[in-house]
């Protein structure tokens, strides 16, 4: 997977930044990020087929991701004019959803989580909206929500002894794949 993760940034011209592999096991699984989510603090929550209601409950996601052993987290780091440059951190998200869309399509059945809600829709169709409630176009594309299964990335972060901050006037995202 190390391999199809490298060459499939170099195809699509996205760097990735720090990439680290690690036991399922190790992963630190959080239900109060879902409570998060019902506060709908990104505008996802009910409007997404990756994120609550409709992914599953706490214990679902949970159970689904424990039936894997390892984890693949890689991530992508783009700079910015400064702390509050919105088109930057837009563009960084777009060329990291890119970068995951990519991977997602030559790993096939492999789930693929990434932060946030899933990027395919928008990717394949131009829309910035899952077709949430119709039912999802390019299920066999779906790329998962990271903090929508519980996992709060500034702790995988430090499971997989990778940054999640890189520095001031930068942007992280991450993604993992699991195996």
């Amino acid at each position: 997977m190390v391999s199809v993760v490298k060459e499939t940034a170099f195809s699509v011209g996205v760097a990735v930044h720090e990439l680290a592999k690690t036991p399922v096991s190790a992963l630190v699984f959080s239900e109060s990020l879902l409570d998060y989510c019902k506060t709908n603090a990104c505008g996802c929550y009910n409007k997404s087929w990756t994120c609550p209601p409709a992914c599953g409950s706490f214990e679902e996601q949970q159970k689904k991701i424990l039936l894997y052993k390892n984890v693949l987290v890689f991530t992508t780091k783009h700079n910015l004019e400064d702390s509050f440059d919105y088109d930057g951190m837009t563009k960084g998200r777009r060329l990291h959803s890119l970068l995951t869309c990519e991977i997602k399509k030559i790993l096939g059945d492999t789930p693929v989580y990434s932060a946030g809600n899933c990027p395919i829709c928008e990717s394949k169709t131009g829309k910035t909206a899952c077709s949430f409630p119709d039912p999802c176009p390019f299920p066999q594309l779906m790329i998962g929500s990271i903090e929508a299964a519980g996992i709060d990335v500034t702790e995988l972060g430090k499971t997989c002894k990778i940054a999640y901050n890189n520095g001031e006037n930068t942007v992280t995202f991450f993604s993992m794949l699991l195996s």
